[in-house]
C-alpha cells in the first residue's frame, strides 16, 4: 500500500474553508482553544491578517491535496522584551491523526524557530487529557513548566491546562570573525 504524499506549506485565505472544516470537528476543536461552528470568512481573515513581516510562520499541511492540518509559531506579543518567544498551536484533522502530519509540522517549525526565526523560546498550552499532544511536544523537548488549574470551558466543564515550553537546544552566537 502506498503512503499518501504529505506536503507543507505556507497557509493561504484560499485554505480558510478547508482549515474550517476540520476545525469543526468536535475531535479537534474539543483539543484546542477554539469555538464549535468556525467560518472560512473569520479563518480568511486569520490566515490574511497574520502578519508575515515578523518571525510569525503559519503552516498547513496537504494529504493527496487536500488541507488536513494547520500549524504555527506566532509572537506572543509586541513587548520589546518578549521578541526572543514564540507561542505554537497546531491542528490536525480527525483523519489525518496518528499519520505523522503533527509529527512533520512540529519538525518544520522547530526548524524555522531554530534556524530562521531568531525564536529562543516557543511556549504552549495543552489540556491536560490530551496525552497524544503532550507526547509530541516532548519528544520534541517541550517541557511542563506548570498546571493552570480550571484554564478553559470546554464542552460545560472546566478543565486544566498544562504550559510546556522549549528553548532554542543550540543558540546563536556571535564568533568574532
Amino acid at each position: 500500500m502506498n503512503k499518501s504524499p504529505l506536503t507543507l506549506r505556507s497557509a493561504r485565505p484560499s485554505d480558510a474553508a478547508a482549515v474550517a472544516s476540520f476545525m469543526a470537528e468536535p475531535e479537534v476543536f474539543a483539543g484546542l482553544l477554539q469555538l464549535p461552528y468556525p467560518t472560512p470568512e473569520g479563518w480568511a481573515d486569520r490566515v490574511a491578517g497574520f502578519p508575515a513581516a515578523s518571525n510569525n510562520l503559519h503552516l498547513v499541511a496537504e494529504l493527496d491535496g487536500n488541507v488536513v492540518a494547520s500549524a504555527g509559531v506566532f509572537a506572543v506579543g509586541n513587548h520589546v522584551r518578549r521578541r526572543h518567544a514564540s507561542a505554537l498551536g497546531i491542528s490536525v484533522a480527525k483523519e489525518a491523526q496518528g499519520k505523522g502530519v503533527g509529527t512533520a509540522l512540529m519538525a518544520a517549525l522547530l526548524d524555522y524557530a531554530d534556524r530562521w526565526g531568531q525564536i529562543l523560546r516557543i511556549e504552549l498550552n495543552v489540556f491536560t487529557d490530551n496525552d497524544r499532544a503532550i507526547g509530541l511536544y516532548e519528544r520534541f523537548g517541550f517541557v511542563r513548566e506548570g498546571l493552570l488549574r480550571k484554564y478553559a470551558l470546554r464542552d460545560g466543564q472546566y478543565v486544566d491546562s498544562l504550559m510546556m515550553a522549549r528553548l532554542h537546544p543550540n543558540p546563536p552566537q556571535w564568533t568574532k570573525g
